[in-house]
């Protein structure tokens, strides 16, 4: 397949799943110890967790975020997967990951919350699609590193939810268990390059805000964004070097 036929077909699936991604992200937006939001802000009952954010009983009938950004982002990341990764068999499980890969940081950047019911499937459906993929032909990575990768990153994750809880959220432990699958079935110099990448990114991050004197350094931000995000460019990376 033509490689611009193949990204300008990835980032239509991007923007298709980018805008089943309004409602679900609305209703995982709810602050920590809380339940998932099952009403509008009018009060009326919310029906399934695919869609737009929407309510026809309201008089105001868009609520949470809108659905022109994720389907943007969703579409974007989707292109920018397929022209690094090609034709090679695992771009289909970035595609399907990607989707809420986006899904999670516009959660985490609303609430600071990163949600189990994503998280936990995320790293879940990471190894077992790459397991699937490893066995046809012409796949360009090892499931063994990606085990190992989602086991070292997670493990690294983990210690540091130990050593400052405060500033490390045990919701992103559990992210970087997925992130770690993927990073590493491209090998342990992409796991490296893409841990490195999200610290990096979450450090500018908190800098600009203290420079704008909208936080203080000791501030905590939402981290997830910055894992997810670091992850994507350390796989752009190894899927270009594979």
């Amino acid at each position: 397949m033509n490689t611009a036929v193949l990204v300008i077909a990835a980032a239509l699936w991007g923007a298709a799943a980018g805008s089943f991604l309004p409602r679900a992200a609305y209703r995982f937006s709810a602050p920590a110890g809380e339940p998932w939001r099952e009403e509008c802000p009018g009060g009326h009952a919310l029906k399934g967790w695919l869609g737009r954010a929407a309510c026809p009983e309201c008089e105001e009938a868009g609520y949470g975020p809108r659905t022109a950004p994720l389907v943007i982002a969703t579409a974007l990341v989707c292109a920018a997967l397929a022209a690094a990764t090609g034709t090679r068999p695992e771009l289909g499980v970035w595609l399907l990951l990607a989707p809420v890969g986006v899904l999670l940081t516009a959660v985490d950047f609303r609430v600071r919350r990163l949600p189990d019911p994503l998280t936990l499937p995320f790293a879940a459906a990471a190894l077992v699609l790459l397991g699937l993929t490893a066995l046809v032909p012409e796949h360009a990575g090892e499931w063994t590193t990606a085990l190992l990768g989602s086991l070292a990153l997670g493990g690294g994750y983990f210690v540091l939810f130990l050593i400052n809880p405060a500033g490390m959220g045990f919701g992103d432990v559990k992210l970087a268990l997925g992130a770690g699958a993927v990073l590493g079935w491209y090998g342990w110099p992409t796991v490296m390059l893409g841990t490195f990448a999200g610290f990096l990114l979450g450090a500018l991050y908190g800098g600009a805000l203290v420079v704008a004197r909208r936080a203080g350094r000791k501030t905590a931000i939402p981290f997830g964004p910055f894992l997810i995000s670091g992850a994507l460019l350390g796989l752009l990376a190894g899927a270009y070097a594979a």
